[in-house]
């Protein structure tokens, strides 16, 4: 992981109709860093990953990524920048192959320019990367919830982010297909080079992925560190649970650290 700053957020807000859903929103993460974006449901997670990637455009504050101002641009602007994403829903085109939907992301990814064939052949390779392309020319709607969530990352990753943000990845899958999915994003990191920006309410799964995790709630950041002190944050433990005791009449540290097991995963 360098110390070099990928991308940075500065005082983000964004409202709708009065409610605001970020405020003050402000971090960083560093290339070839996992980062993790936790909070409750509502917190504002996915509206931050909206205004990165240019779903929105911020009330205020600014977003730059590599040094370079990309608030208020559009999404196809910013993913030729850069930046990727999944949705938290499953977006497949359903009447397109898996082939296909992944060649979509060539298309419309940081290499724009190139041809159709092209475009397949990169999905082709991403599909045999992330150990799918025995799916290749099956249509789309009739995948499973895993192996959609599977063709979300691969047309993602097929248009070469430097930046990859994954909404809720893991969300549905079972044990095996949660252990798989963090080895693929491991693998992603190490051998391809890209940083992640990561949702997910799988706790243990981000404990052990990520390097560092921001917490959100009501739209304002409330806790930032390495996984190990902001699950004993107590800020963070009451945001998600409210204020626990034990029979000691104590504060319960209800949330799973961190371990190098495979039981602590899952």
């Amino acid at each position: 992981m360098s110390d070099r700053v990928l991308l940075q957020l500065n005082h983000i807000s964004k409202s709708f109709g009065g409610v605001s859903a970020v405020k003050d929103l402000t971090f960083s993460i560093n290339e070839g860093e996992i980062l993790g974006l936790i909070g409750p449901n509502g917190a504002g997670k996915t509206t931050a990953f909206n205004l990165i990637a240019g779903v929105y455009k911020p009330d205020s504050g600014t977003i730059a990524f590599d040094e370079r101002k990309i608030s208020g641009l559009g999404s196809h602007k910013i993913s030729q920048a850069g930046v990727s994403r999944t949705f938290q829903t499953v977006r497949p085109f359903t009447r397109m192959t898996v082939l296909e939907n992944v060649a979509v992301g060539a298309l419309f990814g940081r290499e724009h320019a190139i041809s159709v064939g092209k475009a397949k052949e990169e999905a082709r390779k991403i599909l045999s990367y992330t150990s799918f392309e025995r799916k290749a020319n099956v249509q789309a709607s009739s995948l499973t919830l895993a192996e959609q969530r599977r063709l979300e990352l691969a047309r993602a990753l097929a248009a070469k982010p430097r930046l990859l943000m994954l909404d809720e990845v893991m969300a549905g899958l079972n044990d095996k297909e949660i252990l798989s999915t963090l080895d693929l994003l491991r693998k992603i990191r190490n051998e391809k080079k890209v940083t992640l920006l990561v949702i997910e309410h799988v706790m243990k799964a981000i404990v052990q992925l990520c390097d560092r995790i921001v917490v959100m709630d009501y739209g304002e950041k409330i806790a930032e560190g390495v996984p190990s002190e902001v699950m004993r944050n107590e800020s963070v433990i009451t945001a998600y649970m409210g204020e626990r005791k034990d029979r000691s009449g104590e504060n319960s540290k209800a949330f799973p650290q961190p371990d190098s097991s495979t039981e602590a995963v899952l």
